[in-house]
């Protein structure tokens, strides 16, 4: 792991569009995982966005870095679906075609989000009335999964993110470590285009914290799946392929780590 992290330079439009693929001469445009254009968004008189443009590509971790205010959590809500913004457009690529995240209402962005989005959040969010392996199996039971099917596949995340032989344990007997990959496991078990992780180590310890961050990027783009963290904390953004940096709602500046 590249332990450097350059000085950040100056934004100047569009992130820096990824190289196409040649197959037997053919080429094949790689496309975006997250297309975000424009993106504003305002609460009364205070500027949440102001005209953001990002695009997060296949197999690829990005880190959103800023002080409080900066629109850090406002961005990665409105990629996510929860919020909509005044203006601009979100698009995703699921592998079955292209999702306008923005368009629907809640109740369409809801499902959408089930279907294509994994979640990681700073407490974990877990359900203390399940065990470990109901919590993982969850989305695909709300997702009208049998639930037998559903605790059978997640046993194979939780067994690949260090967990065997927990299954059946309670939150109170796992460790905060364990419980950050129990969530971990929660948001692959659905096979989502996107994961997003809002300060997803701000809870633990720093070895404890590195740990949990090779577990996400093992199983998200370890498998070449797209990964965006909220983070305040510079080793976790080192360990992803690029850092984004907000100020008063703008994209500032972005840096490469590797």
């Amino acid at each position: 792991m590249n332990a450097q992290h350059p000085a950040a330079t100056p934004y100047r439009g569009y992130t820096t569009p990824r190289p196409t693929s040649t197959h037997r001469s053919s080429a094949l445009e790689v496309r975006p995982t997250v297309s975000a254009r424009g993106l504003t968004k305002t609460y009364g008189p205070t500027t949440a966005l102001s005209g953001v443009d990002l695009d997060l590509w296949p197999g690829e971790a990005v880190a959103v870095m800023g002080a409080s205010g900066s629109g850090k959590s406002t961005l990665l809500h409105c990629m996510a679906g929860v919020i909509t913004p005044d203006t601009g457009s979100v698009l995703l690529e699921t592998g079955h075609g292209v999702v306008d995240v923005v368009a629907g209402d809640a109740e369409q962005r809801a499902a959408w989000r089930l279907e294509h989005l994994g979640f990681v959040f700073q407490q974990g969010l877990l359900l203390p009335e399940l065990t470990a392996v109901e919590n993982v199996a969850l989305p695909l039971i709300l997702s009208g999964v049998d639930r037998s099917a559903a605790v059978a596949h997640a046993s194979t995340w939780m067994r690949a993110l260090g967990l065997d032989g927990l299954e059946e344990r309670r939150l109170g007997q796992l460790s905060g470590g364990q419980q950050q990959r129990v969530a971990i496991a929660r948001a692959q078990v659905g096979d989502p285009a996107l994961v997003v992780a809002d300060e997803p180590t701000g809870a633990l310890d720093s070895t404890t914290s590195a740990e949990v961050m090779r577990a996400l990027l093992d199983s998200t783009t370890g498998r070449g799946r797209t990964l965006v963290v909220v983070t305040h904390d510079r080793t976790v953004a080192g360990f992803c392929d690029r850092v984004i940096h907000l100020a008063d709602g703008r994209v500032v500046a972005e840096e490469a780590t590797r």
